[in-house]
């Protein structure tokens, strides 16, 4: 294996450069403020957990974990996802903190990608859980505020795509008989694949009129009107019982001035397995991947031995931050440049200006190779050079 070059990163890894990690750690902070003030408190778990607990209760495939050895020659992962370490913490640290629950976190996660694929392997999630409550109210509430962070970050063109994992679960297994089958056709859904999809269908050994139910799912995208067509599919009673709770829950996203945004869409899919019922998808104009998604899962919190109803989200701040582009105003940055008999005056002027809110370099012109150059890097500079003060140059 030859030696990686000196300036080579791991697959998957990049560097934050300062332009990018200042305008990330702005949205952040709105975002966080956000989530603060409708109750949610925010935690930390480690970077490594164990991959016989969180590592396998996480949905992330087992070849996509990052795996090493502690000194005792157990197996740790890196964090592949924050649910499933939140999971263990309520079950464990607050077992004793009644539900329900609404935390918050912000913390990258780490998922290996083959060399070719082109994808990070490390990014950073902010996202709330709302663990305890198997109520409509929940699953609004996780709606609304997902859709009310992303306006108040800036982005005011996007949808929310809403989906039930339950509803079409049950329906491909009534049609096809069985899981296998049923699973088939599943994994073209999770990958968009709807051609495959469609072609699969078409091969398979069913009556015309199963066939046409399979083949209109993939119309079931829109507004509030689409639940009334899901139930033209003849769905058993649990999937009848399904759309008359998504309606309710359109209603309660009504009273939160969300339903605007939402549309629902009953070929989303998940490839996060332990999401029970609804899922959900952010979109922004221009990019291609959800910038935010979340869902139900109300199997996971029993895996660490205190079963509860949960719902959460996540937004993921690398593809927001390409959502927003330049939307967000930055703090202007300032210079003064000094020469060393005017230092004392410098530094009077910068603390002036920091006392202020401005962000204020002090730099003394002997350490400068490039006068012009380094210039550039600023919005405004500040000449305090030999026995008078030059002219502000913005």
């Amino acid at each position: 294996m030859s030696k990686p070059f000196v300036f080579e990163k791991p697959a998957g890894m990049r560097d934050t450069l300062p332009a990018f990690y200042q305008k990330n750690e702005e949205i952040k902070n709105t975002i966080k403020k956000e989530m603060e003030s409708w109750g949610y408190q925010f935690i930390q778990t480690p970077t490594l957990e164990y991959h016989d607990t969180v590592g396998e209760a996480s949905a992330i495939l087992d070849q996509q974990l990052f795996k090493l050895l502690d000194m005792e020659g157990k197996t740790l992962v890196l964090r592949p996802d924050m649910t499933a370490p939140i999971a263990r913490v309520v079950s464990s640290s607050m077992k004793n903190v009644a539900y329900p629950l609404r935390l918050a976190y912000n913390s990258p996660v780490f998922r290996a990608q083959q060399r070719e694929g082109g994808r990070p392997a490390e990014f950073e999630q902010v996202g709330i859980e709302l663990i305890g409550e198997g109520t409509a109210s929940a699953e609004a509430e996780a709606l609304a505020l997902m859709t009310e962070v992303i306006k108040k970050s800036g982005i005011h063109s996007f949808t929310v795509a809403v989906g039930h994992i339950g509803f079409v679960q049950e329906l491909l297994r009534d049609i096809l008989g069985n899981e296998a089958r049923a699973g088939e056709l599943l994994r073209y859904l999770n990958e968009k694949n709807y051609v495959g999809y469609t072609s699969h269908v078409k091969q398979l050994p069913l009556s015309s009129i199963d066939t046409q139910r399979l083949l209109k799912l993939l119309d079931l995208r829109g507004g509030i009107e689409v639940l009334d067509e899901a139930s033209s599919l003849n769905p058993k009673e649990k999937g009848k019982q399904t759309l008359k709770e998504l309606k309710s829950l359109y209603k309660l996203l009504q009273e939160y001035d969300a339903a605007k945004n939402i549309v629902f869409d009953f070929t989303l899919f998940s490839h996060m397995s332990y999401y029970t019922g609804i899922v959900f998808e952010g979109y922004a104009a221009g990019i291609g991947a959800p910038i935010a998604s979340g869902g139900r899962y109300d199997e996971l919190l029993s895996r660490f031995e205190r079963k509860a109803p949960a719902i959460g989200f996540a937004i993921r701040m690398d593809y927001f931050v390409e959502a927003l582009g330049n939307k967000n105003n930055q703090m202007k940055r300032q210079c003064i440049l000094y020469t060393g008999e005017r230092r004392k005056e410098a530094l009077q002027l910068a603390r002036s200006k920091r006392e202020e809110g401005g962000h204020v370099v002090m730099q003394d012109l002997s350490g400068v190779e490039n006068v012009d150059e380094f210039s550039k890097r600023f919005d405004e500079i500040h000449y305090l050079i030999g026995s008078q003060q030059g002219e502000d140059i913005l």
